[in-house]
């Protein structure tokens, strides 16, 4: 079995604050670092910055969050969030999108999950499979709500993203 990965890894600590901003969908896409940490995976060049356009993508451009499939395979997508501490929101959300900047074959969600806070830290793990594409990037949005589903901007402390392609798939 031939499996191609990308990881990205976003931290408040070493990439300073990420200002959430929200798109017509109601949610925003994360964006991650270009530049490699100890925690970046990315030989197949998936999150390339020359993807998607004819000028390089700059963090914390909204480019910076698509990861763009290096082969068509059976993809299982992961991720995790930590948000920082507030008493603000009455629920966070989260969604895997195909094509979140509508760049090629359109925006399309899948496995959108919501949760509401604890009374602890607000740290979630998300995973998902599905069949992916080289011309055809996903995404990571999330959102947070207050009451009468006000979007706030809550602050991130934590991103991670990672796409695992199974790339020997037969299709019948």
């Amino acid at each position: 079995m031939s499996v191609a990965i990308c990881s990205l890894k976003w931290e408040a600590a070493r990439s300073g604050r990420q200002r959430i901003t929200y798109d017509s969908d109601g949610y925003h896409l994360v964006r991650f670092p270009y530049a490699a940490d100890e925690e970046a995976y990315d030989p197949w060049r998936m999150h390339d910055p020359l993807h998607g356009a004819t000028k390089p993508s700059k963090f914390p451009d909204a480019r910076s969050g698509l990861i763009w499939p290096s082969h068509d395979g059976w993809g299982t997508l992961s991720a995790m969030v930590f948000w920082d501490p507030d008493s603000r929101p009455t629920e966070y959300r989260a969604r895997f999108v195909r094509d979140p900047l509508d760049l090629s074959t359109g925006y399309d969600s899948t496995a959108t999950t919501d949760f509401v806070p604890t009374r602890g830290g607000q740290y979630r793990t998300y995973s998902w499979q599905m069949f992916v594409h080289p011309g055809t990037p996903v995404g990571l949005k999330i959102s947070a709500r207050g009451p009468g589903d006000v979007k706030l901007a809550a602050p991130l402390m934590l991103a991670e993203f990672k796409l695992a392609i199974q790339t020997d798939v037969v299709r019948p």
